[in-house]
């Protein structure tokens, strides 16, 4: 699905999840773009806490944000479970409303949706 010109993104996702490390996050998001499953994968390091077999726990942990096509979602689903640590991992997707045309079409591109918008496409 290509973005409409006044910036409608209807078939666009932010997907979000967390690991325990920089270096499980940094692997997992390298794999999600390199497979095309993903445009772009943001990490940061967080702090979270969580309830997890009736304790309260707090950690760190490297949250990742995943750009990439609605239709997409369940192929990213199965790869971030597949490789993720965690016995019931997060993984969220929120539908984006709007966005840069431009992005929105680089995003297509990336993940093999569809012609760049220019030579060098949109930063990420």
């Amino acid at each position: 699905m290509s973005a409409g010109e006044d910036g409608a993104a209807g078939g666009y996702l932010v997907v979000t999840t967390t690991l325990s490390s920089p270096e499980a996050a940094g692997a997992l998001a390298r794999r999600l773009v390199e497979r095309r499953i993903a445009a772009c994968v943001q990490s940061l390091r967080i702090d979270s806490v969580y309830r997890w077999e009736g304790e309260v726990v707090e950690e760190p942990e490297v949250l990742l944000v995943a750009k990439t096509r609605r239709e997409l979602y369940d192929e990213l689903e199965q790869a971030v479970r597949a490789e993720h640590p965690y016995e019931v991992p997060e993984i969220v997707a929120v539908g984006l409303e709007r966005g840069l045309p431009a992005y929105l079409s680089w995003i297509d591109e990336a993940t093999g949706g569809g012609p760049a918008p220019g030579p060098s496409g949109p930063r990420a």
